[in-house]
């Protein structure tokens, strides 16, 4: 199953520099570091709010394919982020999470956070979970 995180990456987490981690099948948990690179920077210097979210969007999408054994992608209905501190342009950690996955609707966390394991922010998402995309 992780395999899939190492050799099928969609171009957006290509971009955002997406790494995965590790995979928590007990708690439903997927983990990713990301390295900001300095053109996510927002006017103030820290990562710009709408890249954050892509952070956490990947990352929660990623939660829900691999507790789906790679059999569901979601495609949201909401998306709601709180963000905390600003994040920095180093090296931060994401975590996404399944709260709760049905036929017809996923509920998804996920949070950031800093080297020193401080929260940067977090997001939840309600999702109708769709079959990935095929090959060809």
């Amino acid at each position: 199953m992780t395999e899939l995180f190492k050799t099928r990456r969609s171009p957006s987490a290509e971009l955002m520099g997406s790494q995965f981690q590790s995979w928590d099948a007990e708690k439903g948990e997927v983990t990713f570091t990301y390295d900001p690179p300095p053109s996510f920077a927002s006017p103030r210097g820290a990562v710009q709010g709408g890249l954050i979210a892509g952070f956490l969007d990947e990352v929660m999408g990623a939660a829900l394919l691999a507790h789906s054994d790679n059999q569901a992608l979601p495609l949201n209905l909401d998306m709601n982020l709180s963000f905390v501190r600003m994040v920095p342009l180093e090296r931060i950690t994401a975590v996404g999470r399944v709260v709760k996955a049905g036929r017809k609707v996923a509920f998804l966390e996920g949070e950031l956070f800093d080297s020193e394991g401080r929260l940067l922010a977090r997001a939840t998402s309600t999702a109708i979970p769709t079959p990935p995309p095929t090959d060809g």
